[in-house]
């Protein structure tokens, strides 16, 4: 009976938690548990691949491989942010029940991507020819043709990835952030499969590694594209006829801010392989990025927490709900305490884990694993309030603040990696700092907005 009675307790706990309570709220906690599952999965899946990738390609290749996957994402940015211009913008009209200028912003967004693209791939194209990849990735170890093919290769299916990434921005528009995860997730799955067999069956390729990671992803995205907008998204599928260049400016006077925001992400945070990669070797990324992906597993698992908060904002604010968005951050707040003190708990364990997980081949500063487990937990406090600024669409100051922590990231990661000796850990050091500085004023920020005391720059 005792057993029957606890049984029926819990069920009835995990009953009321997904039914009770506003129903933004409950459509976030159901999206939350979904992702978490999701998240799961691709950590460990991510966890898997890097043994499986280190061990197939050799240190050195695999630094290589490391520094060229960022600086692909250099060229995020070419979405100009039309894709969270959209995000904001298609939340928006959704909470106002505008189905047809749901679907023209849809529609509006793709043709311009898609010219973008189009551009895009004949430029890399043409500069792929001239250009000399094994100075820019510092290495002898693979030839400079070889180099060069595996660089247009994954610079294609970028621009392919472009368009088809899209339905992201439309599912968590929705509020859906768990079937965005859920696409991502396939692709991660299906990507360690594939170098699972390939290690198995052929030798080692930096070509098909390429291929591997750059071309499923656009797989996973097109497939669940085709399915979704025929079935779920039907009404707002995209339609040359709803074309629509006049909602250009809409998209991008927000979209604007959020592409020079990404900018400024970009050389924050994807050009740390780049300088390890010319101030040491590509090996030196190696241990960077294990240390990285190892303390990252906080970082995504708390960005399945913020995910649906975005556009629930955006409909919250629209809609004036101060006291929801409030008692919401107040709760994320709390639950950044618990990702704190994760971190001191993988920090302490972290030799033993890196043992466990990939043997002796690489060695990991303690120091370099103290950086990434500092860093991590300021970003993850920042993600809460950039959600709800992100959310109100008032984010020119962030924009100034990506600007000048860009400006100083680079120079100030040189000057502590090599002159203050302190090697890779420099380099994460000096985006710690700028990330330090952001968090400062995002609060403040964050303040005003609830408080309804935001003017001038803190309001734009």
């Amino acid at each position: 009976m005792r057993d029957k009675s606890l049984a029926f307790r819990i069920n009835n706990i995990v009953t009321d938690f997904f039914t009770k309570g506003h129903p933004r709220t409950i459509k976030a906690k159901k999206n939350i548990a979904f992702s978490f599952v999701l998240k799961t999965i691709n950590i460990a899946t991510g966890l898997l691949l890097v043994p499986l990738v280190l061990n197939y390609l050799g240190q050195t290749r695999y630094g290589i491989w490391l520094t060229l996957a960022s600086i692909v994402t250099w060229f995020n940015f070419f979405d100009v942010g039309l894709g969270n211009g959209l995000r904001n913008k298609l939340s928006e009209s959704l909470a106002r029940g505008k189905n047809e200028l749901s679907r023209k912003y849809v529609s509006t967004t793709y043709a311009v991507i898609t010219i973008i693209s189009v551009i895009f791939l004949s430029v890399v194209l043409i500069l792929n020819a001239f250009l000399d990849w094994s100075v820019l990735l510092n290495t002898t170890n693979v030839p400079e043709d070889k180099l060069n093919i595996l660089a247009f290769v994954v610079f294609g299916f970028f621009a392919f990835r472009f368009i088809s990434k899209l339905i992201g921005s439309v599912l968590l528009a929705y509020q859906k952030p768990a079937m965005n995860d859920l696409i991502n997730t396939t692709g991660k799955v299906l990507i360690l499969i594939i170098i699972y067999v390939l290690s198995n069956r052929t030798k080692s390729s930096l070509l098909y590694v390429g291929i591997t990671y750059s071309a499923t992803p656009v797989f996973a995205f097109i497939l669940f594209s085709i399915i979704l907008f025929s079935k779920s998204f039907k009404q707002i599928a995209p339609s040359v006829k709803y074309v629509d260049f006049s909602l250009f400016k809409d998209l991008f006077n927000l979209g604007g801010k959020f592409f020079i925001i990404q900018i400024a992400a970009v050389i924050l945070y994807s050009s740390d392989n780049f300088i390890i990669t010319q101030l040491f070797s590509p090996a030196e990324v190696a241990p960077y990025q294990i240390a990285n992906r190892y303390f990252g597993i906080i970082l995504m698992g708390f960005g399945i927490l913020v995910a649906p908060f975005w556009s629930a904002i955006t409909e919250a604010y629209t809609k004036g709900e101060m006291t929801w968005i409030k008692n919401s951050v107040k709760k994320l707040v709390q639950l950044w305490g618990l990702a704190f003190l994760a971190l001191i708990i993988m920090l302490v364990l972290s030799d033993e884990v890196y043992h466990l997980w990939i043997g002796d081949k690489v060695l990991i500063p303690f120091e370099l694993s103290a950086a990434w487990a500092f860093f991590v937990g300021i970003q993850t406090l920042n993600t809460i309030f950039v959600q709800v600024i992100n959310g109100t669409g008032k984010v020119k100051l962030q924009m100034i603040i990506g600007i000048g922590g860009a400006i100083i990231n680079i120079p100030l990661s040189i000057l502590l990696a090599k002159y203050f000796n302190m090697g890779p850990t420099g380099v994460i050091g000096a985006t710690i700092i700028g990330q330090i500085i952001a968090l400062f004023f995002i609060i403040i920020q964050y303040k005003k907005i609830i408080n309804e005391q935001a003017y001038g720059i803190w309001a734009k």
